[in-house]
């Protein structure tokens, strides 16, 4: 290995290959393609206002969210990458309202790839921490133009998810259902090379992350959760805890798959955030996935995040994931706590 004896993405791919003789080559090609889109990404995210990307464009995606420059080029990043290699039969984006159909002069193939490809782009003029999610499943009729029902799997049928962060250094994380795996990218190779394999979440936390602001829209069970960790040693949890807030997923999950803690984005009584804020398909599903290949939990704060059958391809959902016992806990209380009357 030419790396410090540390496998590269493509060792590590051709590794797991061999594991599946039947296998074709055509789902590491995709994910090569994929992790040059995040690369292409991430040297744009470095050049920030050296290359005019900061401030927004005045235009808006299908969430009525202000698209920054950086939303729109990293998600032409995506489309550009994948769109042509043969592997997929469709695309879903953050971005676009529709699934978006790949040119007919390029061939179509056997899987579905959902993403977000600019995770937490409030940060962008603030340098901080931001990252592309995404998640591939299988297309239900492989060769053929993919339609929107096409889409709609739960999250258990993913055979991949994974996300980049732009941060200090940049990672990439995925999963392809044997463990968590992040890489770090070699500058002087531009190479992903492994650095932390098996990554794992612990069953117990003393960290929390939640947007406190919204306090006066949640539900009981969370106002119940978050109150007895801020009551700290005193309290009935017996024990101080931190709170953190990052407001980019990507950066939330990292922070919780290197050092533990629970994540909190609950549904509440607010008509726009009854139904939770984060997308299922292309943020919740491959975020939970990951969680769980390194022995956390991810729920709605009710149940199985991955056990959701979606209904709409830009689906909100409630998002609670990591430390097992404290999602097992805020579960709990769910069913204790009845709940407002959402939407008043």
């Amino acid at each position: 290995m030419p790396v410090a004896g540390r496998a590269t993405l493509a060792q590590f791919l051709i590794e797991e290959r061999r594991r599946a003789p039947e296998a074709t080559g055509d789902f590491d090609a995709l994910l090569a393609d994929i992790a040059l889109a995040c690369k292409a990404i991430a040297r744009r995210v470095a050049h920030g206002a050296l290359q005019g990307d900061i401030g927004g464009t005045g235009s808006h995606n299908v969430h009525g969210e202000e698209q920054k420059p950086l939303d729109l080029a990293s998600n032409e990043i995506f489309l550009r990458a994948t769109e042509w290699g043969g592997h997929l039969a469709g695309m879903a984006s953050e971005e676009l309202e529709l699934p978006y159909a790949i040119p007919s002069h390029y061939p179509r193939g056997k899987y579905l790839l959902l993403f977000d490809p600019l995770d937490g782009s409030s940060n962008i003029d603030v340098n901080m921490s931001v990252g592309s999610i995404f998640s591939v499943l299988r297309a239900p009729r492989p060769g053929a133009h993919a339609v929107l029902d096409d889409f709609l799997q739960p999250g258990t049928a993913q055979v991949c998810a994974g996300y980049a962060v732009y941060g200090p250094s940049t990672m990439l994380v995925l999963t392809i259902g044997r463990g968590t795996h992040a890489f770090t990218l070699d500058p002087d190779l531009s190479e992903w090379v492994l650095s932390h394999a098996h990554l794992r979440v612990g069953p117990s936390a003393r960290e929390f992350a939640i947007n406190a602001s919204n306090s006066r829209f949640w539900e009981p069970a969370v106002k119940r959760y978050v109150d007895e960790c801020l009551a700290g040693v005193s309290g009935p949890r017996g024990a101080d805890f931190n709170m953190r807030w990052i407001a980019s997923l990507v950066a939330e999950s990292h922070r919780i798959l290197m050092r533990g803690g629970v994540f909190l984005y609950p549904c509440d009584t607010r008509a726009h955030t009854r139904h939770g804020r984060l997308r299922l398909l292309y943020e919740c599903n491959p975020i939970a996935f990951l969680i769980e290949q390194a022995g956390g939990m991810a729920s709605t704060g009710e149940r199985r995040m991955m056990d959701e059958q979606p209904t709409g391809l830009h689906q909100r959902s409630g998002f609670v994931f990591g430390a097992s016992e404290e999602v097992e806990r805020i579960e709990q209380y769910h069913r204790e706590t009845p709940d407002v009357t959402i939407g008043e």
